[in-house]
């Protein structure tokens, strides 16, 4: 192989691994990070969920109600899921007790209130909050609604006792729908 081959081949390889690198972090950028883990669009709601270590909880709970087959479902979903320290600031003893085998309906019930069918990006939660004059509602798996609203780039959810959580990762897109990461644990 000539010197002029060798760096060729040499320039062709620099210029791949640019644009995979590339590739990734453009993939990577459509994407927030979750709990430090990557979070992939070709993947489902749980298999993403999984491995973000702010989410544990929220796994933990999705398996004790028997929803992981549902969110790994075809959907699409939006998802507002709460952090650890979300579901921390919860009464003490309350995510032990729903996590129980006797306690699976009212669990259910929660988790099934932070779920709306369809995919709902936070421009189309803004746009909804704006078309409903500065308050949107979603009607939720669980049957009852939320309400959204937003200020400047912030998207708010309010529950039926009206509590209310910040969204804080918008736009984790999904195969099966997208999540958006909040602050609290909404109540039906």
């Amino acid at each position: 192989m000539t010197s002029d081959h060798r760096l060729s081949v040499a320039r062709v390889a620099v210029v791949s691994l640019g644009l995979s690198l590339a590739l990734m972090g453009t993939a990577m950028a459509r994407n927030p990070m979750v709990g430090g883990a990557p979070m992939y669009a070709n993947k489902t709601i749980v298999e993403n969920a999984v491995n973000s270590k702010d989410n544990t909880t929220l796994v933990a709970a999705v398996k004790a109600a028997g929803l992981v087959d549902t969110l790994n479902g075809p959907g699409p979903f939006t998802v507002f899921a709460p952090t650890n320290a979300a579901f921390a600031k919860l009464p003490a003893g309350t995510v032990e007790t729903l996590v129980k085998p006797e306690s699976k309906a009212t669990l259910t019930k929660i988790l099934t209130y932070h779920v709306v069918a369809g995919t709902y990006t936070a421009s189309d939660l803004m746009k909804l909050a704006r078309d409903g004059g500065g308050r949107g509602q979603l009607k939720t798996v669980e049957g009852e609604p939320l309400t959204i609203q937003s200020k400047g780039k912030k998207v708010f959810v309010s529950d039926a006792k009206g509590g209310t959580a910040t969204v804080t990762i918008a736009n984790v897109m999904q195969s099966n729908g997208v999540i958006h990461v909040i602050n609290g644990v909404l109540q039906p």
